[in-house]
């Protein structure tokens, strides 16, 4: 089983791009094959990405629903739920996307959901590492829909409500035993000056350490105004550099630290 890192956090607080910056910063590492999931019903990671889906989880869990009197002759809906979940995979040079796209509609899904967890379990098994791109909020976590992770990232954006957020990020895993292996803060879109001071005084009130401070970085304004894909950016983007710091030196510190020395 692979490293599953997760990024939450309020709307607009940089989720997508210190996902897609981790995936592109993986794969350059050569730690690939990467499972890129988004999570969030808007798709904005494929842009992120720069790749197309060709379909969502969620498109298969409705055309299940949709054809159970019709499934093609000798599959079972299991079978067919595993065979389109893998067409709705986006192949990419190193990584992979998997978009789990809108939300369940009305009716009785439970039955369907639980078939498609297992589906993208066992899909995400064979990869190295797996980055999820959560949907904003917290529901994902107090219905404890997303997988496990090994790294658990809560995001905030320079603003108190999207601290109290984060904050809440960390109530919840410990309240519902979330097996989250490390949690950290991290916060994005940092002023020149810095980490603002009432900010950085409610982070120790709380007796949580700052993991990273990403800071703005106006090619990634200009590329995400554009639509352009953020994996883009060039090797001395301040946020890239930031996310490749997250990510080494706090991400990946622990399994780095497992590695047999090179002699």
């Amino acid at each position: 089983m692979g490293m599953t890192i997760a990024i939450t956090g309020k709307g607009g607080c940089g989720k997508t791009t210190v996902s897609a910056l981790m995936v592109r910063l993986l794969v350059e590492r050569g730690e690939g094959p990467v499972l890129a999931v988004d999570a969030d019903p808007n798709l904005n990671l494929n842009a992120a990405l720069g790749i197309a889906v060709p379909g969502t989880v969620g498109d298969v869990r409705e055309e299940v629903l949709d054809r159970q009197a019709t499934l093609p002759g000798g599959m079972t809906k299991t079978q067919f739920l595993e065979y389109r979940t893998a067409e709705a995979l986006a192949e990419a040079m190193g990584f992979d996307l998997l978009a789990m796209g809108r939300p369940e509609g009305p009716g009785c899904y439970c039955y369907a959901n639980n078939i498609l967890r297992a589906c993208v379990d066992r899909l995400a098994s064979g990869y190295r590492y797996v980055v999820i791109d959560c949907e904003a909020g917290l529901e994902h976590i107090s219905r404890r829909t997303t997988r496990n992770p090994d790294v658990l990232l809560a995001l905030t954006d320079p603003s108190m409500r999207g601290l109290e957020t984060a904050f809440r990020v960390f109530d919840l895993v410990n309240d519902l035993g979330t097996r989250a292996h490390r949690t950290y803060l991290v916060m994005t879109m940092v002023p020149p000056s810095g980490v603002p001071e009432a900010l950085g005084n409610a982070i120790r009130e709380r007796g949580i350490s700052l993991a990273a401070a990403i800071p703005t970085d106006e090619e990634v304004r200009r590329r995400d105004a554009a639509g352009e894909p953020l994996v883009t950016v060039p090797e001395d983007s301040p946020a890239f550099q930031a996310v490749k710091r997250l990510l080494s030196e706090v991400v990946l510190r622990e399994e780095s630290a497992a590695r047999p020395s090179k002699t």
